[in-house]
Formats: structure tokens, sequence, C-alpha cells
């Protein structure tokens, strides 16, 4: 009976948090070593089942570095880096496709129909909502280094989206592209994630990773900051506090709330039911980030 009542307690503290995003579209990232732990990834996609369930709008977009590592190493190339950015080269960009497309992407949404959710992906062998530019990198000599195949979001079919979500269907995005010539190109997924939630307007954008948010001290768990302003997170970068692969998620959220979505957040998706604790509950878990 006390587990019950437990239970009971919490469906009863989640109705406010459900009412209040009803029809109301939320953007979520799926990346980090979460893409290889089949667990924590069921754990996370049955997450996005209960929302779309109770009325929610989810969009996944989801990345796969470390998958896409582990085929080049199986066939025979190692990966290269340029400022801690991937050289992709065609080979590379056909590896990732295979991989993003035809593995993960189709992983998920197989996943998302079994548990009686309708789900459809998005991406270069399918439906294409994100169109990219080649992008470069800046030297210190000032010119342009390039990195190959790789691009940055510079439109997205939010109508397609929209059209979809309300049809309860949940858009599943894997992050390669097409340019305006009809080109290929990678997309970094957080990126992707902030450009799909500003051209949504989303209510929310949630990035899931390895990581339990934002802290102070980035080796002390105790640092954790719960809530951040955008002044804040450009302190913190300028302090060195955010770096590395941290970076382009606050990149990724910065850009969500200057298109218009209302609040975002950095989880630690290892946490079981990590998505329905942060939208669900008073407490919420990892960093919310605002305007």
């Amino acid at each position: 009976m006390e587990q019950a009542i437990i239970k009971a307690s919490a469906l009863a503290e989640a109705l406010p948090y459900i009412q209040r995003f009803h029809n109301k579209e939320v953007v979520v990232k799926i990346g980090g070593s979460i893409m290889d732990d089949e667990l924590a990834l069921s754990n996370i996609l049955t997450d996005i089942v209960f929302m779309n369930y109770v009325g929610m709008q989810p969009v996944l977009v989801h990345g796969g570095g470390k998958a896409i590592n582990a085929a080049m190493e199986k066939a025979g190339m190692q990966p290269q880096w340029v400022q801690g950015r991937r050289y992709t080269d065609e080979r590379t960009l056909a590896i990732a496709e295979h991989v993003l497309c035809n593995d993960i992407n189709r992983f998920i949404v197989n996943f998302i129909q079994s548990q009686g959710c309708e789900a459809m992906g998005l991406h270069s062998l399918a439906s294409v909502v994100l169109f990219a530019e080649k992008t470069y990198l800046a030297g210190e000599d000032g010119r342009r280094i390039d990195i190959g195949m790789v691009g940055e979001v510079k439109s997205v079919n939010a109508r397609l989206l929209e059209l979809l979500v309300q049809a309860d269907a949940i858009p599943v995005i894997a992050t390669i592209c097409r340019d305006q010539a009809g080109g290929k190109l990678n997309v970094n997924a957080d990126t992707a994630a902030g450009a799909v939630a500003a051209a949504m307007k989303a209510e929310k954008l949630v990035v899931v990773s390895d990581t339990h948010g934002i802290r102070s001290n980035p080796k002390d768990p105790a640092t954790l900051l719960p809530h951040l302003t955008v002044a804040e997170i450009n302190d913190l970068v300028k302090s060195g506090t955010i770096s590395a692969g941290m970076l382009p998620k606050v990149e990724a959220c910065i850009t969500a709330l200057k298109g218009g979505c209302a609040k975002t957040h950095i989880i630690d998706g290892r946490i079981p039911h990590a998505l329905l604790l942060e939208i669900y509950t008073e407490a919420g878990i990892g960093t919310e980030i605002v305007l």
C-alpha cells in the first residue's frame, strides 16, 4: 500500500505540469555515451513515449559520434580532428550517414513504434528538414580552416515538424543535412537541436547527455548550478568554467532561447527517467538556462 501511495503522490505532483505542457512542443536532443547504453537509451525513449501519450509534442534530435568512431575503426579508418572537430571527407560522411540514419535513427523509430506511438525518421535518406551550408574554422592567422563536409544549419522546415506533431507523430531527426546544391553535410547534433527549437519556438529544449549539467567546479558534483541566465553562461565561458564538449550544448541553448524557446535544460540521461524528473517534478534535475 505504501508503494502505491508513493506512486499516486508522484502522479498527483505531475498533474499541473501535464496540464501546463499539454499540446506544447518540446525538443529533446540525445547524445553522448547514452547512445551506446541500450538501457539508458530505452529509458529516455520510454519517457518520450510517455510525454506523447499525456499530450506533449516531443521532437527528437539525436547524435551518434561514438558509434561513428567505432564504425570508422572497423573500416580501418582513423578519425582526424581539427580544433576538436571531426574532419569529414566523403568516406567519413558515408559512414556517418549509414550509422546515424540506417542504424541509430531506425532503432529509435522502431522502438517508439513498438510502444504504440507513431514516429517518423527525418534525415538525408528520407524527408529532410535541416538545410545547412558548409562551415569553416577560424585559424590564428585569420585564414579559414577547411574541416571537410561539415555544415551549420541555416534553415529548418518547421512547418513539416509542426504538421507531424499535430498529427500525433514523433519526428526523429538525424543530423545529416542537405545544402542548397543538394549535397550532404554533417552537422553537430547539439547545434541542430538548438536550431530546431528556435525555428519551432518550442516550449522547451532539453539536451540529454552523459553530463550532470553545469558545475562551478566541473570536477565537483556538489557544485551543480541548477539555474543560469545567458549572461551568467557567457561569464562562465569567458572564465573557462564552460569549455570543450559543454560549449556546443550551451550555444544550442542560447540559440534556442534567442529564437523564442521559453526554457532550456541540460540533464544527465544516465539517471533513470531523467526527462520525466526534469519536466514533471518541482525539483527538476540538471541545469536550467533562461534568457
